[in-house]
């Protein structure tokens, strides 16, 4: 593989960021009213309420996207993981997720939620590798979530 860099988002990477999320949120048949603020002003929905964007460099292109927002004290959630579809099987979305989970773990966090939909079946393969497991579906920020999972931190330390 070529080298991957995970970079903090920067203003500069606005258009790729939310072209990438659009294209697979799309893709899909998931893009909602819900997720345009996010996608609009990541600063205000995203940065400036303690959450973090991360942009995947592959070969000088932005190929992947991941945000992290806190909920509550001790938890995060993890929105907008993407990876282009033709730099799909690369480990790409697994590496997004584990500099997630690095970065929660040194924010002492306890638990780790997302939301998503049963459409994306190998996003959840890959969480539940990861760890997560099914939680009821409450409090759902997203109409097309139909799927809500959970990582205790400690459980995720132990096995990493």
């Amino acid at each position: 593989m070529k080298e991957l860099q995970i970079a903090t988002y920067e203003p500069k990477y606005h258009k790729e960021y939310k072209r990438l999320s659009i294209e697979w949120l799309e893709k899909y048949g998931l893009l909602e009213p819900a997720d345009m603020p996010m996608l609009d002003f990541p600063k205000e929905e995203i940065l400036d309420k303690g959450g973090s964007i991360f942009l995947a460099h592959y070969d000088n292109t932005i190929v992947g996207t991941i945000s992290i927002i806190k909920e509550g004290r001790n938890n995060f959630e993890i929105l907008k993981l993407g990876v282009n579809s033709d730099y799909q099987g690369l480990g790409i979305g697994r590496k997004l997720m584990v500099h997630c989970l690095d970065i929660c773990k040194k924010s002492n966090a306890e638990a780790i939620i997302l939301e998503t939909n049963t459409k994306l079946l190998s996003a959840i393969a890959l969480y539940k590798s990861l760890g997560f497991k099914e939680i009821p579906l409450t409090d759902l920020m997203y109409q097309t979530a139909d799927y809500k999972m959970e990582l205790i931190l400690a459980d995720w330390i132990l096995t990493n």
